[in-house]
């Protein structure tokens, strides 16, 4: 009976182990934006419920502007903001992940913005008062209506300088150069969350801005690192 039980132990440790070895302790995920969204949604939150055409919001994957190569695509996201704290932001689904575990993701972001260093504006500057933010959460992020304003309230996002639970700031939106064209810029930054049991997480990238006036951005790829974290 003990070499029995022994057997079951054991058979069912070893698939305790294969089961775990068959998830990746790396994952790469790289999206270019050339050809399709690679499965990301565009959206907006902090803006009235009954001003959605006054703020001018649109999102749509189309041509990169010149001077850039106009024969590629991106993702274009747009919107004024009179609230002085509008939210554009990117999501997506990554499943495959081992359930419940913690994982360390290292984002390099890539867009397009035609604001030059420096640049004063309404309430802010356009380009350093523009922040940009990434990270990741176990569920959706899905804005509600919360007084007459649709808001974001299920995750933590950023709010402007401010880092949130499921997002950190990681720059902002200045092209790094003095000229008013569009210029390709990279932001960078490590976030360190937790998969759901079921493996999944909602990938978060976006601005909040406090530059009362059109934000325009064209995102032409996310590339992600996941590494677990073993001593969670």
């Amino acid at each position: 009976m003990k070499k029995y039980l022994f057997s079951i132990i054991a058979a069912a440790t070893l698939m305790s182990c294969s089961d775990n070895d068959s998830f990746p302790t790396r994952f790469v995920l790289s999206d270019k934006f050339t050809t399709n969204s690679q499965g990301w949604v565009g959206d907006f939150a902090d803006y009235p419920t009954t001003d959605s055409v006054f703020y001018e919001l649109s999102y749509s994957h189309t041509k990169l502007p010149a001077p850039l190569d106009t024969a590629k695509k991106a993702l274009r996201i747009s919107g004024n903001n009179h609230s002085d704290d509008l939210f554009m932001f990117l999501k997506k689904k990554v499943t495959g992940l081992k359930p419940n575990q913690t994982y360390n993701a290292k984002f390099e972001v890539e867009f397009a913005s035609t604001v030059p260093n420096g640049m004063m504006g309404v309430g802010g500057s356009p380009g350093e008062s523009v922040y940009f933010g990434a990270g990741f959460s176990a569920i959706e992020p899905k804005k509600e209506v919360d007084n007459g304003y649709y808001r974001i309230k299920n995750v933590g996002k950023i709010s402007q300088a401010a880092d949130g639970k499921d997002m950190k700031v990681m720059g902002n939106v200045a092209n790094g150069t003095d000229k008013n064209q569009y210029t390709l810029v990279k932001r960078s930054g490590t976030f360190t969350g937790k998969t759901d049991a079921q493996g999944q997480l909602w990938l978060m990238i976006g601005t909040d801005s406090g530059f009362e006036a059109t934000t325009t951005l064209y995102y032409t790829g996310v590339n992600v690192e996941f590494i677990e974290v073993t001593n969670q």
